[in-house]
């Protein structure tokens, strides 16, 4: 009789975990661990038999022992969401439910990352009893404190499974928690000339030549008159001047220019060809996404040096103002000391900028009988500078 009232409860016991399992693997098998389950939602899985309510109580109270089931606040009330196997066996490294309160805490942050004042508060566990906690799960490898870019004086912790996310890091723009700038200037660059190669094409490398004038057949007694093709034809090549006419002595070189690609040109760059670029180059050994070159793109456009050109459905880049820029690379000017001091396109700048007028400080004041006047300019400049030193 003992037997038989001892094997009961061990028989619901059974079921309860056959359940259990069943209902943890029917929310693996609907969805990631991110998304939420409502209560309902549970019972339309079709883990529990007839949908009872106090077997589902009991199947997930089970699931939230051994730290399979996470509840938490959802759209519409209390939700759950199923944790992997292998993170939830971590939680039996913790020593004391103060070490697993603690744990459960910055588990939930995820790769953001949470700050030690932040868990106090929340668990309303003194300090002393935090320090130990945490001291503990640093030791046996579950958590690790990591700088934050957005909170750089607080002491932040993290799963040591994970990796900080771009919010907390600052992506791949930030080196030790400071931005670097020389790192985003060289991307830029790169992406800058790469689409400048891809977007125009270069014009005028030749020399005016004197155009040859049509051939005529001169005579004493008739008027000059045009030869005809047979006649040309017929000419001696030992006899008729083949060479090409020698350029005047003060032809002018054409200055060679960029040239943007005619209209329907398809083969503007994208954001993956841009990538694909930058993966190539010696620049970082980072892998960017194209979200990130993306955002180094729209930087571009910002400052007026590049637009976006849509030909056919697809969004490629090319530069503004192709003629006036230059045909070298990124031009990077370098101070008395060697830092660099102006970095970006160098542009083509016209004749009336190069003349003193063009650079004057006190252009807008310049007038006959004024503070400044032609007569008088070089007087009214820092240093007394004259028109001829400054041109």
């Amino acid at each position: 009789m003992a037997t038989s009232m001892a094997s009961a409860p061990v028989d619901e016991d059974s079921k309860i975990e056959l359940y259990k399992d069943a209902l943890y693997d029917a929310c693996r098998a609907s969805g990631t661990d991110q998304r939420l389950f409502s209560q309902q939602e549970l019972l339309d899985l079709g883990a529990i038999p007839a949908n009872d309510l106090m077997i589902l109580k009991s199947v997930l109270q089970r699931l939230n022992d051994e730290r399979l089931l996470i509840s938490c606040q959802g759209p519409n009330g209390l939700a759950f969401k199923w944790r992997e196997q292998s993170e939830a066996e971590k939680y039996k490294k913790c020593g004391d439910q103060e070490q697993a309160m603690v744990y459960s805490v910055i588990d939930d942050a995820g790769s953001d990352g949470i700050w030690s004042q932040t868990i106090i508060r929340r668990l309303q566990m003194h300090e002393n009893v935090f320090k130990a906690a945490i001291k503990h799960l640093i030791q046996k490898k579950l958590v690790t404190p990591f700088k934050s870019v957005e909170h750089p004086n607080k002491k932040m912790y993290i799963k040591a499974s994970l990796r900080p996310s771009e919010k907390a890091t600052g992506g791949p723009w930030f080196t030790d928690q400071n931005l670097d700038e020389a790192f985003i200037d060289a991307l830029q660059a790169v992406i800058y000339d790469f689409i400048k190669r891809q977007s125009t094409y270069r014009k005028g490398s030749g020399v005016h030549r004197q155009q040859p004038r049509k051939g005529t057949i001169r005579g004493s007694a008739e008027k000059v008159k045009k030869r005809t093709a047979d006649q040309m034809s017929t000419d001696d090549p030992s006899t008729t001047n083949t060479k090409p006419p020698a350029p005047a002595p003060n032809a002018a070189r054409e200055k060679e220019i960029l040239l943007p690609m005619p209209a329907g040109y398809l083969d503007y760059p994208t954001v993956s060809d841009i990538a694909k670029i930058l993966s190539k180059t010696n620049i970082t050994k980072t892998v960017l996404s194209e979200e990130d070159v993306q955002k180094l793109v729209d930087v571009l456009i910002a400052d007026d040096l590049v637009e976006e050109a849509f030909v056919t459905g697809r969004k490629g880049y090319r530069i503004v103002r192709p003629t006036q820029q230059s045909l070298e690379g990124w031009a990077v000017k370098q101070g008395t000391a060697g830092e660099d001091i102006e970095a970006g396109p160098d542009m083509y700048r016209s004749g009336f900028s190069r003349i003193p007028c063009g650079n004057c400080p006190v252009f807008d004041l310049c007038e006959p009988g004024g503070p400044v006047a032609p007569s008088n300019y070089h007087n009214a400049l820092p240093g007394g500078t004259s028109g001829k030193a400054m041109g």
